[in-house]
């Protein structure tokens, strides 16, 4: 007989550690803990109630299974939020469109202009908050680069870049699973550009691209530039890309590469397992195509643990490794790289003849910032920041959307891919938003098929009573839109 809250029980009623479940359980519906909140370790609640720590570790697990909470590796366990995940579709290899030529959208550029308004409230932009950023500190070492190193700030850094910068990167890259020297790296004006760079060095202007479906609507309008198409391979908020639809794809007709986010996609925040990327290194492998990896989110894993690359499976040289510090550290300095493989020196000469050189004293700043220990400090703290604030915007929309409203629970990045309502239109409700106030990016950009009209991607980068009050007002005129 153990004592919990003051209360004997016997285990002839229930086992224990059904009772320590279902006081945790009691103190989530009280709101002493919410969603994104970290719960007591094991051994608090160990001390606290006077059990085993095995106890403790089932209750847990029994919370866990009844999705009530989830583990982050090396971190510890957290309210998750209540709202229902999307689901799982069944996909068959034929569910995918075939090839489409990509046109560019007038409504793709309104929304990236959106995102510079001040005036709106940025619910869709998936840029962080500036309030979570090293600014003071980055500024600080910008200003000492620039005096220490005198006419290198001012000169080029011809490509590959920046040698001081491409170490670190290439220190970084292990965490990855990633074994490059300084000299297999190129540094990039952003991601973006480095996705530029790989498509112009592996297609011509009529050749097919494979891409994951939802998809980035920026490098949908990337691809339509090039004069390539696009077709859209299906994927699942757990796995990522399909692996069967990509296969029977390559059977049915000629694929030029490959283009996927690996870790926490843009939207669906998938995470492909490491066995699913090692499926896909090795399936395009066999074929000669290469595969275009963006990894930009990958450091923004919930849990301490960063995720490993599709690249460290690549043992024929066809991974081209994206990646930048946008996301983490500093939008506005464009600093990105590549890890191009038998691909680099193409990549160096269309680097050279489109922009000569990326800017200088950012790649100064940045191989101080990461030499000095600073970018690892940075990342536990933005880690718990966006698992907390993806939490709590989960939760407010599990509170103002109306019912039957599903959303993805991504374990790392700060995209919410939220599904409303059948019939609910996303088209619509962006419009309405805006005239609110509020931008947000309609699902039917992320696709060329007219799918996903009733999806909408949110960005969780900060959280305040503001955006708690755009998640309100946006879950009205959801529910205005409402068919019947």
């Amino acid at each position: 007989m153990t004592m919990i809250n003051g209360q004997k029980n016997c285990a002839s009623t229930s086992l224990l550690y059904e009772q320590v479940a279902g006081e945790v359980t009691g103190l989530i519906e009280q709101g002493t803990f919410r969603a994104g909140d970290r719960l007591p370790s094991i051994r608090q609640l160990s001390h606290r109630f006077d059990v085993s720590i095995n106890t403790v570790m089932q209750a847990y697990a029994l919370l866990e299974d009844k999705r009530l909470i989830q583990a982050r590796p090396q971190s510890g366990y957290y309210v998750r939020s209540r709202v229902p995940e999307i689901r799982e579709p069944v996909l068959q290899p034929q569910s995918f469109i075939t090839p489409a030529t990509v046109t560019i959208s007038d409504l793709c550029h309104q929304i990236m202009r959106n995102m510079m308004n001040r005036d709106l409230l940025p619910l869709g932009s998936a840029i962080p908050s500036a309030q979570n950023l090293p600014i003071d500190k980055l500024n600080r070492i910008m200003a000492s680069e620039l005096r220490k190193c005198g006419d290198h700030a001012v000169l080029y850094q011809m490509p590959p870049g920046y040698e001081r910068l491409r170490v670190q990167i290439a220190r970084r890259a292990l965490m990855a699973g990633i074994s490059s020297g300084p000299d297999d790296i190129l540094v990039t004006s952003g991601c973006v550009e480095a996705v530029f760079l790989a498509l112009r060095a592996t297609c011509h202007a009529g050749d097919t691209i494979a891409v994951e479906s939802p998809f980035y609507f920026n490098f949908m309008q990337m691809i339509a530039e090039l004069g390539l198409k696009a077709l859209e391979i299906p994927s699942t908020p757990r796995d990522g890309i399909s692996i069967e639809a990509l296969h029977y794809a390559i059977e049915q007709g000629k694929i030029s590469a490959c283009l996927v986010i690996t870790n926490f996609s843009n939207p669906l925040g998938s995470l492909m397992p490491d066995e699913r990327k090692r499926e896909l290194v090795e399936l395009l492998a066999r074929h000669e195509i290469p595969l275009i990896e963006d990894d930009i989110y990958g450091d923004l894993a919930f849990g301490n643990e960063r995720p490993t690359a599709a690249k460290s499976f690549d043992r024929s040289d066809l991974v081209i490794y994206c990646s930048s510090f946008t996301k983490t550290i500093a939008p506005g300095y464009r600093m990105g790289w590549a890890i191009a493989g038998r691909f680099q020196a193409e990549m160096e000469r269309l680097k050279l003849m489109i922009n000569i050189a990326s800017s200088s004293p950012p790649q100064l700043a940045m191989a101080e910032f990461l030499a000095t220990g600073g970018y690892d400090h940075h990342l536990r703290s933005i880690r718990r920041i966006h698992a907390r604030n993806t939490s709590q915007m989960a939760d407010a929309v599990a509170r103002f959307f109306p019912d039957g409203t599903r959303m993805t629970h991504p374990a790392g990045g700060f995209i919410l891919w939220v599904e409303m309502p059948a019939g609910t239109d996303a088209l619509a409700l962006y419009h309405r938003a805006l005239k609110q106030g509020i931008s947000i990016v309609p699902g039917p950009l992320f696709s060329l098929s007219n799918k996903y009209t009733n999806h909408i991607r949110l960005s969780a980068a900060q959280w305040d009573e503001r955006i708690e009050q755009g998640i309100k007002t946006l879950g009205e005129l959801a529910t205005e839109l409402l068919p019947g």
